[in-house]
């Protein structure tokens, strides 16, 4: 499980920092503190 949380964390940060280079800064921003949170160095909302 913690895999899974590590590959989703990774997901989200990516998209999170492709949105910020096509200017969307709100969405990006988002992605990036989403994928810190859940990630397994993040406050894991899963455990």
């Amino acid at each position: 499980m913690e895999f899974v949380l590590w590959i989703l964390a990774v997901i989200l940060v990516v998209a999170g920092i492709l949105a910020l280079f096509r200017r969307q800064l709100l969405w990006g921003i988002v992605l990036i503190i989403v994928g810190l949170l859940v990630g397994p160095g993040g406050v894991s909302i899963f455990s």
